[in-house]
């Protein structure tokens, strides 16, 4: 069993940074892949980034690469998501998962384990 914890949203301006972190409990969490998925008022729950186990392998979505980098130390059991260069589309409710099969997948359904969420809002 493996509970999510993320921390670190907040409301910021246009071009502005904030840095997500995703606390996980359980010792078998250096073998999870992690994802950030993320959920605007009235749409649907679309991918950010992932994270594979050993953190050698990473994913981003199209609309945050160069901007997003996704990173995890695996002796604090925490993975991050460093935000830069924001913007007002970028706001969601931020969600960290944690899949099993330890890749970076795209996938929701590659991830067993949710957080409940982080409110990024970023102002225009």
């Amino acid at each position: 069993q493996v509970q999510l914890v993320e921390s670190g949203g907040g409301l910021v301006q246009t071009g502005g940074s904030l840095r997500l972190s995703c606390a996980a409990s359980g010792r078998t969490f250096s073998s999870y892949g992690v994802g950030w998925f993320r959920q605007a008022p009235g749409k649907e729950r679309e991918f950010v980034a992932a994270i594979n186990q050993s953190g050698g392998s990473t994913v981003y979505a199209d609309s945050v690469k160069g901007r997003f980098t996704v990173s995890r130390d695996n002796a604090k059991n925490t993975v991050s998501l460093q935000m830069n260069s924001l913007k007002p589309e970028d706001t969601a409710v931020y969600y960290c998962a944690a899949g099993s099969l330890g890749i970076a997948t795209i996938v929701p359904s590659g991830y067993n384990y949710w957080g409940q969420g982080t409110q990024v809002t970023v102002s225009s």
